[in-house]
């Protein structure tokens, strides 16, 4: 005999309650006939686009609710580029978002544009197109690209890294997946995309050590290591505190790179290796009588701020334009749209690259610590 729903089952001693469960799964065009509407009417009222009245709106939408219909924007993205095509390649949009800061190192907007290329050319491969937008700029506001976004069916976002800490909350999240390709993001806390600095310090540290360098010592804008959670200074510092022969050089963190106070640093502490984010640091080292990589060594902490050749660390912003685009196109076949109720971070190590300004490695001695790039 049917069981009328809801219903009660008894299993183990426990009784689990259960409402009937649904036949079919609700679609556009179930809601247009049950609402006696097109269904180009429903659509609009779904997306806020269109010329459909406030008060059809509200009913397309209540009626939603009630059937459980989630809207996929990737899909109708898709079924709007198939009828405009007549069958040909889908290519559906995403949006790479920066602001404009006037204090950013010029040097870092070339990180930027190589995270975009890396992102732009992966969305190629997987069928969509890149556009790249900065708020604060001919006249791009926050509720002007919004507008935008949604005029051009964009879903999908990629956020560029800020230098100050970063405020994307006015966005209607509900329109959106997005992920932050840098460290921490908080209004709103989305999934972020990274290098990881912890790591690939430990690593190069390593590396250093089996060269024979014995007394690394490191240089840092407090900016920059604070807009990455201090990954580098307490990765040297951890790194520094598991050997316990080595010298305990006190790393040198101030507001800007100051020649004075680099001397005076370099002079009293002496280490044998500078690892620093500016090349400039070469010249102050010579200064003081070191010759590189003759008698000291230098590693460059981002191979993007490098001016001159040198050994320094590719934080992969290519790679990491890549993975951005491939988590943000996840997000969207799943029809996660909205602020994460549990955001996540991916990181990718960086790279070795080779360069003039440090000995060549002792026979025998390498480490496979990092991957590695002529």
């Amino acid at each position: 005999m049917p069981l009328p729903g809801p219903f009660s089952l008894v299993i183990s001693g426990l009784f689990c309650f259960h409402e009937p469960v649904p036949t079919h799964r609700p679609s556009l065009r179930s809601l247009a006939k049950e609402l006696d509407l097109s269904h180009t009417t429903v659509s609009d009222a779904l997306r806020g686009a269109g010329r459909v009245d406030s008060a059809t709106i509200r009913r397309v939408r209540e009626a939603a609710e009630r059937a459980g219909y989630r809207h996929n924007p990737l899909a109708a993205t898709l079924m709007s580029e198939m009828r405009q095509s007549r069958g040909g390649t889908f290519r559906g949009m995403l949006a790479a978002v920066g602001r404009y800061e006037p204090e950013q190192p010029p040097l870092g907007l070339n990180f930027h544009r190589a995270l975009v290329a890396g992102a732009s050319a992966r969305a190629e491969e997987l069928g969509f197109k890149l556009e790249e937008f900065t708020v604060g700029q001919a006249g791009v506001t926050i509720p002007r690209l919004d507008s935008i976004l949604q005029s051009r069916n964009v879903h999908g976002l990629v956020f560029l890294p800020q230098w100050n800490m970063p405020d994307w909350s006015t966005f209607e999240w509900s329109h959106y997946a997005g992920i932050y390709a840098d460290y921490g993001i908080e209004r709103p806390a989305l999934h972020c995309i990274c290098c990881d600095h912890y790591r690939s310090i430990v690593a190069v540290l390593a590396r250093l050590e089996s060269m024979g360098y014995r007394r690394p010592g490191l240089v840092l804008q407090r900016q920059q290591d604070e807009r990455i959670q201090h990954r580098f200074s307490s990765g040297f510092a951890g790194f520094m505190m598991s050997r316990p022969n080595a010298a305990a050089i006190p790393p040198l963190v101030s507001s800007e790179l100051d020649r004075g106070a680099f001397l005076t640093w370099f002079e009293q502490h002496r280490p044998d290796v500078v690892l620093a984010h500016y090349s400039h640091v070469i010249d102050w080292m010579e200064e003081s009588g070191a010759r590189v990589p003759a008698t000291h060594g230098y590693f460059g902490l981002n191979r993007i701020y490098q001016t001159r050749p040198c050994a320094c660390l590719d934080q992969q912003p290519h790679g990491l334009g890549a993975r951005s685009v491939e988590l943000v196109i996840g997000q969207l076949q799943r029809n996660e749209r909205g602020i994460p109720e549990a955001p996540t971070s991916t990181m990718i190590p960086g790279r070795w690259i080779d360069g003039p300004t440090l000995r060549t490695l002792r026979p025998g001695r390498e480490v496979n610590t990092l991957a590695k790039s002529a």
